[in-house]
């Protein structure tokens, strides 16, 4: 959802709960999305007094048109206005951009890209447009999409300027100040555990050396009912199979630029690394990851055939 259209008491109400139930670290990095149709100064002021300490903020263009082209509701001057509004209470801003969009040029992406990278954010996640089964895309495709040489001068484009600018690459769209990257994020790409809260949510959790994956009912009404009733609101709950967690685990942590030590294979998924050994041995020999033993890291062609190295491991 749009948790930035709660008022800010109901999300100090939330955290406050929630500190009471889990032991919180004194730095814990706190982050909301917003989008910028959905706040102003006052709801930022609000947020941040509530306990969120970092913003990330969907603007996806500061281009009107592009934004129209994409359905979003609001304009760049009110992305312009929010991006500026965060920074004045929040010293942790992220902001998600979107490349390769319909009738996008060289020129129109340079415009945004500056815009971003010289705003004072301190974290960029930079995505390119895809059309996935099932959206409105998908059924009805956009006109004027770049095709695959131009959105790759536009991908090869966004890395030099972000980089340009003192962003680190850390991740296969993450861009960050040093410092700066995204813990929970972070936490994903390294194949950690997480909690699910709310209609919707997701988690993964590790219990007994057995990996689970819930999913919580997705109606707010019908889960707020389940868990008056039962105290819990889970729709499904799957132990994830030992054959398919080599692919799970590097689904994520080939997406890091420097990637992870070796041994985190076994912490994370319980199986001793000689599970993949031929893989890593036919990877490698490909030249999509590194011949250092002790990380796991992908090459520069591994990052950029990143599909093709994580199918290795199904």
């Amino acid at each position: 959802g749009t948790p930035s259209l709660m008022p800010p008491a109901q999300m100090g109400r939330l955290l406050e709960g929630v500190s009471k139930m889990l032991s919180i670290a004194r730095d814990c990095e706190i982050t909301m999305e917003a989008n910028p149709g959905t706040v102003d100064e006052a709801r930022f002021a609000g947020f941040r007094s509530a306990g969120v300490n970092r913003l990330s903020l969907g603007v996806q263009s500061f281009n009107d048109e592009a934004l129209k082209r994409i359905g979003r509701i609001h304009s760049g001057e009110d992305a312009f206005r929010a991006v500026t509004a965060a920074l004045t209470h929040f010293d942790n801003v992220n902001l998600d951009l979107m490349f390769a969009l319909p009738g996008e040029t060289i020129e129109s992406l340079t415009a945004d890209l500056r815009m971003a990278l010289t705003s004072g954010v301190t974290h960029l996640s930079l995505y390119q447009l895809t059309i996935e089964l099932g959206t409105a895309f998908s059924k009805r495709l956009p006109q004027g999409l770049p095709d695959d040489d131009l959105a790759a001068d536009m991908s090869d484009l966004v890395l030099e300027f972000a980089q340009n600018a003192g962003f680190e690459h850390y991740e296969v769209s993450g861009y960050a100040r040093p410092g700066r990257r995204c813990r929970h994020n972070l936490n994903y790409w390294t194949f950690g555990d997480y909690l699910a809260a709310g209609a919707g949510a997701h988690a993964k959790l590790t219990c007994q050396n057995e990996i689970y994956r819930e999913v919580r009912i997705a109606s707010p009404l019908q889960w707020r009912e389940a868990v008056e009733k039962e105290g819990r609101g889970i729709a499904q709950k799957d132990a994830v199979s030992p054959s398919a967690l080599p692919f799970e685990f590097m689904l994520n942590v080939l997406r890091l630029t420097d990637g992870v030590p070796a041994a985190l294979f076994a912490a994370r998924t319980g199986l001793a690394l000689e599970t993949i050994a031929k893989p890593l041995q036919n990877v490698r020999k490909a030249g999509l990851l590194s011949d250092d033993a002790d990380r796991i890291v992908p090459t520069e062609k591994g990052r950029l055939f990143l599909s093709d190295l994580q199918e290795y491991f199904l």
